[in-house]
């Protein structure tokens, strides 16, 4: 894994073991940016939160790319070790915060720091995770008004409106489902 795109292009992210974190490829990851990209023109100002954030991959290459900061959530044993040696690898320490506790604990914590303008989530698949988590966004309002939350769950699992966020898009690519969430 490496980063695609910006400041810190080409960096390669720390490696790990087990089944524990299960990364976006970097094609997947390529072509999400490239959505996202056309939707908010630039990623510069933006404030980022990754919740599920396994390796940090991803709020990583948003900051890469011009993102002011990005808030990573995992409680996870190997992203304990992980988030932090790739935010030193990306050498984004006063840019990027890792939280290593329970999202749902978290997210109440994080009403003063939003709201957030990119939120990212990659919960364990087949969970009914996605839909948990963004109730709790909207009823927290993390999510600013043009916001957009990027939702990722296995090709199988569909997804609909969840109160005021609408789906506005949803894409497959290979194993995975991609599911991008703004307010009506």
């Amino acid at each position: 894994m490496r980063i695609i795109s910006g400041s810190a292009r080409g960096r390669q992210l720390a490696s790990f073991d087990g089944k524990d974190i299960r990364p976006t490829p970097d094609r997947v990851r390529e072509a999400l940016f490239s959505i996202l990209t056309s939707r908010f023109g630039s990623f510069n100002g933006l404030k980022v939160l990754e919740l599920f954030a396994g390796s940090g991959a991803q709020a990583l290459e948003a900051v890469s790319r011009g993102a002011d900061s990005a808030i990573l959530v995992d409680s996870g044993q190997v992203a304990a070790k992980t988030i932090p040696e790739n935010i030193k690898r990306c050498q984004f320490k006063a840019t990027v915060q890792f939280i290593p506790w329970d999202v749902f604990n978290t997210l109440p914590r994080l009403e003063q720091l939003g709201p957030f303008d990119l939120i990212l989530l990659d919960p364990p698949y087949n969970k009914n995770l996605i839909p948990q988590v963004i109730e709790k966004i909207e009823s927290l309002n993390l999510l600013a008004e043009n916001g957009i939350i990027c939702a990722e769950s296995a090709r199988d699992e569909e997804l609909s409106d969840c109160g005021r966020l609408k789906l506005i898009e949803s894409r497959v690519y290979g194993s995975s489902r991609i599911h991008l969430y703004q307010f009506a």
